[in-house]
């Protein structure tokens, strides 16, 4: 029997429950899928919360990568014991997964079946936030915050590789190292000092073209304060809680700024785009331009653990549940 992780109730990581669970066959436009590994995400701890509101009871994950066990009808290009990845099918914690065939994306022969779990949200969110909500042009400077985390690290490097820039912001010391291996030029320990006052310090007084914010309610005011005119604060994320209203009128007192809160799933809205983000991101990590850092692997039975550490910011780097040999 198939197994999954339920949230039968919104609240802590504690609501994570294992049980049985039967998917069925895959009808119309599906596959089903043996779950090799499931991304561990801050979505996920949102749903679990009830900060994105789901009805209860459901299955936990919306990433992950395995094979492909069967396909319904209408389905074309997949086929049985193809390797696939995904980033947005809800239910991903389990041994076996019911996925929209749509949603669903082939692994190279030559690429991990964890590595490929590991990259396609955070991948795909670095990719659109570089090449997406605004071309990154040579000479650019961008704050990037939690750039030790598992989308951080990504970005930077996808960042600092199209010729920007980048002042990094992160706790400790230890977490500054991996910000700088991924080609930060600046590390801002955001414990000791005001990073909008370190981006203004380290731009001469000019502020920064652009600052992409996962974190949201406790960066959001400095973040504005650290673009320059016309600069783009980029809002991806809500790690500390979600933005509080404000006056619009605060965007013209800081220059005319721009804010943008994007999703990944309006940056794959086609099969297309989806195919062409997730192709870039593997190609890239084939080349060797683009490190995926696993940072911790848990066993799916211990998904609260992943999400406990996850939501403690005691990662620094990619959070995988290890689900099948």
């Amino acid at each position: 029997m198939a197994k999954a992780i339920f949230v039968t109730r919104h609240g802590g990581p504690e609501v994570l429950e294992m049980g049985p669970h039967d998917p069925g066959q895959p009808g119309p436009g599906q596959a089903r899928v043996r779950v090799a590994a499931a991304g561990v995400n801050f979505i996920d701890t949102y749903f679990r919360t009830g900060a994105y509101p789901v009805p209860v009871p459901f299955i936990d994950g919306v990433e992950g990568a395995g094979v492909v066990q069967a396909v319904g009808e209408g389905v074309d290009g997949l086929s049985p014991g193809d390797r696939v990845a995904w980033a947005s099918a809800r239910g991903s914690y389990a041994t076996e997964l019911l996925a929209p065939a749509d949603v669903l994306v082939k692994i190279p022969e030559t690429l991990d079946l964890e590595v490929a779990a590991a990259a396609m949200l955070q991948g795909m969110t670095a990719h659109y936030l570089t090449e997406g909500v605004r071309q990154t042009a040579q000479g650019d400077v961008a704050l990037v915050h939690a750039a030790a985390g598992g989308t951080g690290q990504l970005l930077v490097q996808m960042l600092t590789r199209a010729g920007a820039r980048v002042l990094a912001t992160c706790s400790t010391e230890a977490k500054a190292e991996l910000a700088r291996k991924a080609g930060a030029t600046d590390v801002i320990l955001y414990e000791q000092s005001d990073f909008a006052e370190e981006a203004r310090r380290l731009t001469d007084g000019r502020g920064v073209d652009v600052v992409y914010d996962s974190v949201g309610k406790s960066t959001f005011d400095r973040s504005l304060k650290a673009l320059r005119p016309r600069g783009l604060l980029c809002l991806y994320g809500q790690a500390s809680g979600p933005v509080e209203p404000f006056d619009l009128q605060r965007l013209n007192r800081g220059g005319s700024l721009f804010v943008t809160r994007p999703s990944l799933a309006h940056y794959t809205a086609s099969k297309r785009e989806l195919r062409q983000r997730a192709a870039d991101v593997f190609g890239q990590i084939r080349s060797g331009t683009l490190q995926v850092r696993i940072d911790h692997r848990y066993e799916l039975a211990d998904a609260s653990s992943a999400h406990r550490a996850l939501e403690g910011r005691k990662t620094t780097g990619k959070v995988l549940l290890t689900v099948a040999g």
